[in-house]
């Protein structure tokens, strides 16, 4: 976060204090909010000390047990609710959240709204389905024997979501860890401190019992006394820098952590693509959200014999792209973070040094506000340091390659593993490429919208984090899971117990049948043992 973003001070205050929390009349820190459309000021926004991030998750654990042992079918009624107050509040919910990040009010409705409920109807049907009690095979080893496996939370959660989709990012990690009974803290960047008011907006009008969510507000500072408070796990969504730090604070405990982490995802058109539709993904890919995606396309592999051909289709598309705040109606907005427009200037500056042309577009636009230029630039080379690194900005970098073997590979050496996309009309080769791709979603002929899907798992490889979120791994990846093992208790001891004498030979036996699968072998053996068991009593 850069100074001019938000502004720290120190005042005496009694407000905006995290539910349930007591006034207090001491010193605390404010953040100034600043528009990233104009730059005006928009409000202050408490930091939340040490103290306050403690009892939070003081609250969070005393509520655990009650919500814990509420069951399933009630926790699903109440967070149903949530898809009721979209519908009466949604419309006042996306102004807010454009207000405050700057993207298009429709993307806000779409990316950020509109997403959750489908995201929620998943959670809902699949998890009365995942959570029961599942009976397993037992191998034939364990005569008289059943084994199943069933789910408990793992506690209180503790979640830090990021600012880029500051609602979707926060409600829906936040939905997945309640439907198993857990309660969460969660704290939401400072970077988007007005979406943080109606994500709790919305948490207190579906009518939870105290404690099962609570939000604490805040800083870096505040984000770090979360991972070092009383809480079972931590899930992280931001930059791979504040993950590793996550991932550190965990490792103390150690508690389990998932990291949703950032993305350099590849973008590969062959040369039977569809050069239009390839073309409309790549400008809508790489500019949505102002490029700031992990799923954003950053980097785009084309093939020598049409790469000069999709360049022209896609500069003629990003040059009629609009851009200005949501009051204008324009296709994008600015970037809502004034320390990844530097970010996004420098990447574009050294590419350009080093060799690459801009085709349209390179430069802040001279007006109020953090507005860059959609930016299409070619003669992309690995060496570039917009090649390797995260822009997370407006800007869509061609490379040209020889063949697709050449563009998997080049896709595929990168510390990020994310997403990626291929683009071609045969479907078969499509799914051979795209299972090549180290990362762990892919589109074929699709960009960015597999995020959507509410059953596909969603997360990555290497520096792109770890574990999965989204279809059922996202419901599990918040539970424990407990093995149980069940005997009918009618035999007073068992074969393979003491005393082993005279049991050598039968045991013999009974590997032998167990490691050639000899059904005769393993009868055999365990009736030696059965029998040497009797005469023994």
């Amino acid at each position: 976060m850069s100074a001019d973003q938000t502004t720290a001070t120190t005042t005496a205050t009694t407000t905006a204090r995290p539910s349930g929390a007591e006034p207090s009349s001491s010193p605390r820190r404010l953040l100034e909010k600043l528009s990233p459309v104009s730059g005006a000021r928009l409000g202050e926004f408490p930091v939340a000390g040490e103290d306050e991030v403690r009892a939070a998750v003081a609250r969070a654990r005393a509520a655990f047990p009650g919500w814990r042992d509420t069951p399933l079918a009630v926790r699903a009624e109440a967070l149903g609710r949530v898809k009721q107050v979209l519908a009466e509040q949604g419309e006042h919910y996306a102004r807010k959240i454009s207000e405050d990040t700057g993207k298009p009010t429709f993307e806000a409705t779409m990316t950020e709204i509109g997403a959750v409920p489908v995201l929620l109807d998943y959670i809902l049907r699949r998890a009365p389905v995942l959570l029961r009690r599942r009976k397993v095979s037992t191998p034939i080893i364990l005569p008289g024997k059943s084994g199943f496996i069933e789910y408990f939370p793992r506690g209180v959660i503790g979640i830090i979501s990021p600012w880029n989709f500051p609602f979707q990012l926060a409600v829906v990690p936040v939905l997945s860890a309640l439907i198993g009974g857990n309660t969460v803290v969660l704290k939401q960047s400072e970077i988007t401190p007005i979406v943080a008011g109606v994500v709790e907006d919305l948490f207190r009008r579906i009518g939870l019992p105290a404690g099962v969510v609570e939000i604490v507000h805040g800083d870096g500072s505040t984000g770090a006394a979360l991972t070092r408070a009383d809480v079972d796990m931590l899930f992280f969504t931001g930059s791979v820098a504040t993950g590793r730090k996550v991932m550190a604070a965990a490792a103390q405990r150690p508690i389990p952590v998932e990291l949703e982490l950032g993305g350099k995802d590849a973008m590969i058109v062959c040369a039977d693509a569809n050069l239009e539709r390839a073309a409309e993904a790549a400008v809508w890919g790489g500019l949505v959200n102002c490029g700031q995606a992990c799923v954003s396309v950053e980097r785009i592999f084309v093939v020598d014999a049409i790469h000069d051909r999709f360049v022209e289709k896609v500069h003629e598309k990003v040059s009629q792209v609009t851009v200005g705040g949501p009051d204008e109606q324009a296709d994008m907005g600015p970037l809502t973070s004034s320390a990844q427009l530097g970010i996004v200037e420098r990447h574009v500056k050294s590419a350009v040094a080093a060799g690459a042309k801009v085709v349209f577009g390179g430069e802040r636009l001279q007006r109020p506000g953090q507005f860059f230029a959609p930016t299409l630039l070619t003669g992309i080379t690995p060496e570039m340091e917009i090649f390797r690194e995260e822009t997370f900005g407006p800007v869509l970098p061609v490379v040209r390659v020889r063949d697709e073997e050449e563009a998997v590979r080049l896709a595929n050496a990168s510390e990020f593993g994310l997403a990626g996309s291929v683009w071609t009309q045969d479907v078969a080769k499509g799914l051979r490429l795209a299972s090549r791709l180290e990362c762990g979603q892919v589109c074929i002929n699709d960009v960015i919208q597999s995020v959507g899907h509410p059953a596909l798992p969603f997360g990555g490889v290497r520096s792109s984090g770890i574990g999965r979120y989204h279809g059922d791994e996202g419901i599990l990846a918040f539970m424990n899971t407990r093995g149980i093992m069940v005997d009918r208790g009618k035999l007073n001891s068992e074969p393979l117990w003491y005393p082993y004498a005279g049991k050598v030979a039968h045991g013999f036996e009974l590997l032998r049948g167990i490691t050639t699968r000899s059904v005769g072998s393993l009868v055999k053996g365990f009736l030696g043992l059965r029998k040497k068991m009797t005469r023994q009593k």
